[in-house]
């Protein structure tokens, strides 16, 4: 049933989002990863712009990384953990994105290290 009250809501987002955090390794290694991203920007005084795109990259993993995390879930559930060709073909899928969503913010660690690198050239 789903609740119409907006703060429950609110709650069972977080309660999902510390499930992921409790679960899964990888979603705790990102989280620190940015908080470490956060924490250069602010040493480094990287203008607005950029720290915008940082901070985009940094919850576009976050999500798709719960996204990964909510298949697999509900794929496990399905199928009772037997091997299947589609729940493989998901499973997959949903790494794939998290795969995506990370190359990306390499490519926008990249772009905000050489705008500050070139600060000091």
């Amino acid at each position: 049933m789903k609740s119409r009250n907006f703060i429950k809501s609110l709650g069972h987002a977080f309660t999902g989002i510390r499930a992921a955090a409790a679960r899964e390794r990888n979603f705790r290694i990102q989280i620190i990863a940015g908080i470490l991203a956060i924490i250069c920007c602010i040493v480094f005084q990287v203008d607005a712009l950029m720290f915008v795109l940082v901070a985009f990259a940094i919850f576009f993993v976050l999500a798709m990384e719960l996204v990964n995390t909510a298949v697999e879930a509900v794929v496990d559930l399905v199928t009772g953990g037997k091997p299947h060709p589609l729940a493989k073909i998901a499973k997959d899928a949903a790494a794939g994105a998290v795969l995506l969503a990370a190359a990306f913010s390499v490519v926008v660690a990249g772009a905000v290290a050489w705008a500050v690198i070139r600060r000091f050239i």
